[in-house]
């Protein structure tokens, strides 16, 4: 199976680093056991999204060349973990409280989410016109989208509802997140897909006589949620046996809709819809680089590239 577009190995010096971390990250949770709970889940989220936007910085060629190998894709998202996991393991090592180490993390991921999102929008205005109107059309029709799919599966399978609660709601919207904002990209601004599967899927809608009427991502849209629910509803007998690995591996499936979903929406903010590199990224791959990258001009030098 062809791998995405964009996927690359960094420098072996800088694989080599991100190794390391990842390997003392795993070493230092194991150490700390932080206890795993429906708010674990949720605290994780701004952390997926502080990768996604890392990702689309570099996308843009924000990141310093010195940085840049550590933000690349995949390279990103286990950079981002290293982080994250150094965070909650201190936190859950130096305060026997096991809401200490959650409430940490949820604090520090938000200030990490902030700082990136805060600079994309620098970035965005830095080369107007923002493109904000479509992202934001985006986020909103998916919670609404979400909701209604959740509230499905509360009558379909009320038990699953109840014992995923707040994780399970994040895990069905972050992957109609992903679907939404990839018909967004494709159907409204002109971005294209460059994961092979994701490609597979909206071809067969775009050849459906629907199409004219309701673009070509809409059999994409609709998979992704009939996907996160589904997911969910499996998930929920996993949690409520195991309620630690149960909650992780709904991070996980979290993670590969709403990492891809929030990179969606933050490229779309700072990146010009019609330039042949401008891409579009969902869960079955990771985000893409654009083959021909345009420095973006900043008002403060130390962040150009």
């Amino acid at each position: 199976m062809p791998l995405p577009a964009g996927f690359s190995v960094p420098p072996l010096p800088y694989l080599l680093l991100v190794a390391g971390a990842v390997a003392l990250a795993l070493a230092a949770l194991a150490l700390a056991r932080p206890a795993v709970t429906e708010v674990t889940v949720v605290a994780f989220a701004p952390w997926m999204v502080t990768g996604a936007g890392l990702y689309a910085l570099y996308q843009v060629a924000v990141i310093p060349a010195v940085l840049a190998p550590l933000f690349g894709s995949p390279t990103v998202y286990l950079t981002t973990f290293a982080v994250m996991a150094y965070v909650w393991a201190l936190a859950s090592l130096t305060n026997d409280d096991p809401r200490f180490g959650t409430v940490a993390l949820l604090v520090a991921g938000l200030g990490a989410m902030s700082a990136v999102l805060g600079l994309s929008l620098v970035v965005a205005f830095a080369n107007p016109p923002a493109q904000l109107l479509w992202p934001t059309v985006g986020l909103v029709l998916s919670a609404v989208v979400a909701g209604l799919a959740w509230i499905g599966l509360r009558e379909v399978r009320p038990g699953a509802v109840r014992t995923t609660a707040t994780a399970g709601f994040l895990g069905v919207f972050a992957h109609t997140l992903d679907g939404v904002s990839t018909a967004v990209g494709i159907d409204v601004l002109g971005f294209g897909e460059q994961t092979p599967l994701s490609q597979a899927i909206i071809e067969v809608g775009a050849a459906l006589p629907t199409e004219p009427y309701v673009g070509s991502v809409w059999l994409f849209v609709l998979v992704k949620v009939l996907l996160g629910t589904f997911v969910v509803a499996v998930l929920a007998d996993y949690v409520r046996e195991d309620p630690r690995w149960g909650f992780l591996l709904l991070a996980g499936v979290t993670a590969v809709g709403l990492g891809p979903g929030a990179h969606n929406l933050v490229l779309f903010a700072m990146a010009d819809p019609v330039a042949p590199a401008a891409s579009v990224v969902s869960v079955t791959s990771v985000a893409p680089v654009p083959s021909a990258a345009t420095a973006v001009p900043l008002p403060f030098p130390l962040l150009a590239p």
